[in-house]
């Protein structure tokens, strides 16, 4: 029966108790019911058979245009966050042992809050029927008797699964219950800030002689850090270093690569005299020479001197 009809039936017979209650010429014409002194258990039994006041008014009938939705009035006992959370909810409320489920009573509790959704949510329901479909499951196959070669092995609990599942969700939901207890910003307190003027007052050193003596020699370091240095190129000549080259080289007929380098000489000075001798034996003005590999190396004139 819809809330809807209920109603409809409440009111019906309220009518009827009111006419029973009436004499038979109460209302009729010329029975003196006008000049008869009002009853004050009247107002006391129309309110008794009202089923609601408006503006102070009892209510008899219903308005025949009013509608009331065929799920207006819905009463939700207990609210579940999914199929694990009602499970749960069946195993702990009669006080199974979570690691030794009866199978067959929750089975049977669980389809039947799945066919009561299943009345006034279907999508809802739809989420609930994996896990009767797993539940249907877990217990057919504890009834499947074992076979023979299974008898010496020690068969593994179809519950194991269900119970390891049902084990952290019970962790995880305490776990929250612990972490919403906590005091939250928004729910249990607000935070606030305060402007606190802050004025700051210089305070300044005890300034002695000593430091101000300490302070000046560390001004002279900086001073003498920061002095400017000017540094020039020093200009070689590869053509002088040719004829130097070539000045030692007529006064003997040979002479080994290594004395034509002063080994004390700036490394500037060194690479120009190594060019200085590529140019000359560019020009065939001297002949390099060698015996064999890692043999000391030898340079003399290309022509005969004067």
């Amino acid at each position: 029966m819809s809330p809807k009809d209920a109603v409809d039936e409440q009111a019906e017979q309220a009518e009827l108790a009111v006419a029973a209650d009436l004499p038979p010429d109460a209302g009729g014409p010329g029975s003196g019911a006008a000049d008869a002194p009002p009853d004050a258990s009247a107002p006391a039994e129309a309110d008794g058979a009202a089923f609601a006041r408006l503006y102070g008014e009892p209510v008899l009938k219903l308005p025949n245009d009013l509608y009331i939705p065929p799920d207006a009035l819905e009463v939700i006992l207990e609210a579940f966050e999914g199929p694990l959370d009602l499970l749960l909810y069946l195993i702990r409320k009669q006080n199974f042992n979570i690691l030794d489920i009866p199978m067959a009573q929750v089975t049977l509790q669980y389809l039947s809050y799945v066919e009561e959704i299943r009345k006034t949510n279907l999508e809802l329901a739809a989420e609930y029927l994996l896990m009767a479909a797993m539940l249907i499951e877990i217990k057919s196959r504890m009834l499947l008797p074992q076979r023979q070669h299974d008898l010496d092995v020690e068969a593994e609990d179809p519950r194991a699964e269900l119970v390891r599942r049902l084990l952290e969700y019970e962790q995880i939901k305490l776990a929250a219950y612990d972490l919403n207890s906590l005091p939250q910003v928004g729910r249990d307190f607000v935070r606030t800030q305060v402007f606190i003027e802050q004025s700051l007052m210089p305070t300044w050193p005890e300034v002695e002689v000593v430091d101000l003596q300490d302070a000046w020699r560390m001004l002279m370091k900086r001073a003498t850090l920061k002095q400017h240095h000017k540094i020039t190129r020093e200009e070689l000549s590869v053509r002088e270093h040719m004829t130097s080259i070539l000045r030692k080289l007529q006064s003997s007929r040979f002479i080994e690569f290594t004395e034509l380098f002063n080994p004390e000489a700036p490394p500037p000075v060194v690479v120009v005299n190594f060019v200085a001798m590529l140019e000359l034996a560019k020009e065939t003005l001297i002949e390099i020479t060698q015996a064999e590999p890692f043999a000391p190396i030898y340079v003399r004139l290309a022509y005969s001197p004067a």
